[in-house]
């Protein structure tokens, strides 16, 4: 009699597996291949942060690390320029650094889930979901902190 093996389904790649299960009373928390994912990217940014500033950094001629994070910065700036054009470079001075570490963040979220065999955190709903609405309340709530009940005008 022959076995046949099931091949994996593709779809096994997004699953969301617990590595460290953790009861805590009646809540349930688990450390999981998403969280691992995401201290990975975390860890992968800080680390091109420190190529870019060992030794003082900001050398007349940059090295190859500080042309790519040169280059990430000026590309999210014209970008914040240009989409927020109406405003005075001081709300835009206010607003760039939560926006260049959303879009490091999730760059390097996306080019690390193009390795095989790696996990893309940003494949899953729940994590673009979580990022989206605590920048969204986080706008709303500076929103009504600087207009008031204006802001709904």
């Amino acid at each position: 009699m022959q076995t046949r093996t099931q091949a994996p389904s593709p779809l096994e790649q997004f699953s969301i597996l617990p590595l460290i299960a953790m009861n805590i009373g009646n809540l349930y928390f688990s450390f999981t291949n998403s969280s691992l994912f995401m201290l990975l990217t975390l860890s992968l940014v800080l680390l091109l942060i420190h190529f870019v500033t060992k030794k003082g950094g900001g050398n007349l001629v940059p090295n190859a690390w500080q042309s790519l994070v040169e280059l990430i910065y000026d590309f999210v700036l014209n970008l914040v320029n240009e989409q927020i054009g109406g405003l005075s470079g001081n709300v835009k001075q206010k607003f760039f650094p939560c926006i260049l570490v959303t879009f490091t963040f999730l760059l390097f979220c996306n080019l690390q889930g193009m390795i095989p065999y790696s996990f893309t955190v940003t494949s899953h709903f729940l994590i673009t979901l979580g990022l989206s609405f605590f920048i969204f309340i986080g706008i709303t709530i500076v929103g009504f902190q600087r207009n008031g009940l204006h802001f709904l005008k």
